[in-house]
């Protein structure tokens, strides 16, 4: 009995199993996922500067005063989480149709919740003159909540680059793989939102 590669026993005579060759990573999910590890060190800098500033604002407005919960906002980004997952599994299955309604349905909820984010600021702006320059809560209030709304942007941007592909028969099954490491960057704006949300609305009023 002569023994394989992977240690399991071969019937007398049997040759060698020959070892499968060693591929190199897919270079797109690699390059996304070293991207967002970048994104993530970012944020970071912008959390712990959120944190470690808050109470320590001179004069107001403060966040207990002028921040609400962004709940219709945050239920709609995190929603599409799911859509986009759909999506990709009706890609998948060749529903090129039923692909581009999820995806829409996922580029119309981002959308709400940028829509959301501007009303915030309207209101932070015009009704309490709160600017990025007021104070320290001003500084790294709309620093750290500006950087995720640039983020949900330039996701929404290729999102919308995909939908046309969709729209015009250019999107196959054979690009879901694609598709589904471009949504990787989504589901990073999501989780990175949860986050946000956490140290700005709950830990920071």
């Amino acid at each position: 009995m002569t023994t394989s590669t992977t240690g399991t026993l071969l019937p007398p005579g049997a040759p060698p199993a020959i070892p499968s060759p060693w591929a190199l990573p897919d270079k797109g999910k690699v390059g996304m996922l070293l991207l967002i590890l970048a994104e993530s060190s970012f944020f970071a800098i912008f959390v712990v500067a959120y944190l470690f500033y808050i109470g320590k604002s001179l004069n107001g407005p403060f966040p207990a005063d002028v921040l609400d919960l962004p709940i219709v906002g945050s239920i709609c980004l995190l929603s599409s989480s799911v859509t986009i997952m759909v999506a990709i599994r009706a890609l998948r299955a060749g529903q090129t149709g039923r692909f581009n309604l999820w995806w829409l349905v996922t580029i119309l909820l981002g959308l709400e919740f940028l829509i959301g984010t501007g009303v915030e600021w309207y209101g932070l702006i015009v009704h309490h003159g709160l600017w990025i320059d007021t104070n320290l809560f001003g500084t790294t209030f709309y620093s750290l909540v500006g950087f995720h709304a640039f983020h949900v942007t330039i996701g929404l941007l290729m999102l919308s680059l995909v939908l046309f592909f969709g729209l015009t028969g250019r999107l196959a099954p054979e690009h879901a793989e694609r598709t589904e490491i471009l949504s990787w960057y989504w589901h990073f704006v999501d989780t990175v939102w949860i986050v946000v949300f956490t140290v700005v609305y709950v830990v920071g009023r």
